[in-house]
């Protein structure tokens, strides 16, 4: 079982930026592929942004290209979404979700966080 936790969200105007935090469990983090997916109200979970286990890689939704970034360090079982250049429709709570297997090609991992509200004002 690897517990997950987020923290970081919070109310902030349109053009600032955020930093996501998700600390997740286990001895084997390094091989953990790790991924962001979002919930805005009303609207399905979508897929924001991963990144690998192997050297590290990183994917992103076009609707973030560019204006965020995922990082991870693994000595602290830590990943990371700087999120710079907020808009309004950014606003969702974002989760953090962990293959733990690090299955290939990738695959929505089978353990959530609880959410972290993320809300910008226009």
């Amino acid at each position: 079982q690897v517990q997950v936790v987020e923290s970081g969200g919070g109310l902030v105007q349109a053009g600032a930026s955020l930093r996501l935090s998700c600390a997740a469990s286990g001895r084997t983090f390094s091989s953990y592929n790790m991924a962001w997916y979002r919930q805005a109200p009303g609207k399905e979970r979508e897929f924001v942004a991963r990144i690998g286990w192997s050297v590290g890689s990183t994917v992103y939704s076009d609707s973030v290209k560019g204006r965020f970034t995922v990082s991870r360090d693994n000595a602290k079982n830590m990943v990371y979404l700087q999120m710079d250049s907020l808009k309004p429709e950014d606003t969702a709570i974002y989760y953090c979700n962990v293959d733990a297997a690090g299955r290939w090609p990738p695959v929505i991992g089978d353990y959530w966080g609880q959410g972290t509200q993320v809300t910008v004002s226009s």
